[in-house]
């Protein structure tokens, strides 16, 4: 199985990149689907939804929950972890992915290509199916369709748009959950490649955030925008609504426009036979993802060694550019900043339990001797000036004058390290804190085997 055919000369309007994507995410059925695609699809859903539930709690979330809850829409789409909240699709996939990604949890792809899958895909696709009222097999289709589209963006933009102070997640985003909710809402192909001209002119998000130190909230806000404008693109669009059919590759397009450099071959380079979904990362700790091999690092120096936070006299983690510029801050003092650097996750994983949210709080900023051990970690670049690149090496210097020194390429969760069907129930379980366990059980049981339910209003 290898999902539908396609070929850029078949378009009736314009025959390019954009409108082969349209006809493949429109026309993507769940019986194209080989089973390990299916089973990545449905960890991504399931895992998403467990973040966003202990996410909710955030005051990033709490403030965007208010915000859609005082518009009073009315719709049938449920927002994860609160049962007295129904509302349009679009207000869904808004907040819904606003709690997604509260954690610096969701999951992304690697090699990394600016985007966030579960969080604004998997949102936009549960808000379409409720409204929608379909089953899960054709949520799963409108997932993996929206993955494919939006992963392949990604790579087509080569991670260049950050460097010129976007936030790559907002940019892609929008075309990813368009895909998505647009599978689910019956677009055609030319309705679909309308979908994406809308969406490409609600690409949005700015990195000042990292450079002034301040002001975060906003990259929570730039995946919820995301999820929500894929949504009212592909309604719009359903509707009539026009926009330009060459949004992507045209010379005054999302990638000439947004990319220092970019791949338009990328875009349908092994469309149809073969499935970007396995190159999906589910993050196993609440950070930023370049934060992810140095935690890990730590992790296994503590498990093997005995390494204990009071032992280490300083730390230097060796890595990229993008490291040694954006995420080396060591007095973070914004909240949501605190799981952008690397100097905090360190402190945070040598001091804690690096699977446990809790580690990370960002009350933790308020803790002495983690602050004083923040400023005695250090980001150093080797020179790599890749953003898809997250190796690193981790040199910790104790006090007795040993040197424990870890490079790090992979971590659990990235396809090369899958995390098993029990790490995924026991991280469930830890992101439900606070719920009945019962009612967690059965819904992590339903999330597993979706493509039974013939209705999927159940999740919430």
């Amino acid at each position: 199985m290898t999902g539908p055919t396609f070929s850029t000369a078949e378009d009736g309007r314009s025959g390019g990149e954009s409108a082969a994507l349209a006809r493949y995410a429109a026309g993507l059925g769940f019986d194209d689907l080989p089973e390990a695609v299916v089973d990545r699809a449905k960890e991504c859903l399931t895992d998403t939804v467990g973040i966003a539930l202990r996410g909710r709690d955030m005051p990033w979330s709490r403030i965007a929950l208010d915000f859609v809850r005082s518009e009073a829409s009315k719709g049938g789409s449920r927002v994860i972890g609160r049962d007295d909240v129904t509302t349009a699709p679009q207000e869904a996939a808004f907040v819904n992915g606003i709690f997604a990604h509260a954690l610096e949890l969701d999951s992304l792809r690697k090699p990394g290509a600016g985007v966030h899958p579960g969080a604004i895909v998997a949102a936009a696709a549960l808000a379409a199916a409720q409204d929608k009222g379909v089953g899960g097999r054709e949520l799963l289709a409108a997932i993996v369709a929206g993955f494919e589209v939006l992963l392949r963006i990604g790579v087509a933009t080569r991670h260049s748009a950050e460097p010129r102070g976007f936030h790559a997640p907002g940019l892609t985003g929008p075309f990813g959950a368009a895909a998505a909710a647009g599978r689910i809402y019956g677009l055609s192909p030319e309705r679909m490649t309308m979908a994406f001209g809308i969406a490409g002119s609600t690409a949005g998000g700015l990195m000042q955030f990292s450079a002034e130190g301040r002001g975060a909230m906003v990259k929570r806000f730039h995946i919820g925008r995301a999820a929500e404008s894929g949504v009212l693109a592909a309604r719009l669009a359903a509707m009539g609504y026009e926009g330009p059919s060459e949004i992507l590759e045209g010379r005054k397009g999302f990638l000439a426009t947004y990319c220092q450099s970019h791949d338009v071959a990328a875009l349908t380079d092994g469309l149809g036979t073969r499935f970007e979904t396995l190159n999906l990362c589910l993050k196993r700790y609440p950070c930023h993802i370049t934060a992810h091999t140095p935690v890990y690092a730590v992790e296994c120096l503590r498990r093997e060694t005995g390494l204990a936070a009071g032992q280490v006299a300083s730390v230097k983690v060796v890595g990229t550019d993008r490291m040694a510029g954006s995420n080396a801050d060591q007095a973070p003092g914004d909240p949501a900043l605190a799981n952008y650097s690397i100097p905090f996750c360190v402190a945070a994983a040598l001091t804690g339990e690096p699977d446990d949210p809790a580690s990370f709080d960002a009350g933790r900023l308020e803790e002495p001797a983690l602050r004083d051990l923040c400023r005695r970690i250090e980001v150093v670049s080797d020179g790599r000036s890749s953003h898809s690149d997250w190796t690193t090496t981790t040199i910790v210097s104790c006090r007795d004058g040993s040197i424990h020194e870890r490079t790090v390429e992979e971590f659990p969760g990235t396809p090369a390290m899958p995390l098993s069907g029990a790490a995924l129930k026991r991280r469930f379980e830890i992101m439900s804190i606070g719920r009945d366990p019962q009612t967690t059980r059965d819904l992590f049981a339903r999330l597993s085997t979706i493509e039974r339910e013939t209705s999927v209003d159940w999740i919430h």
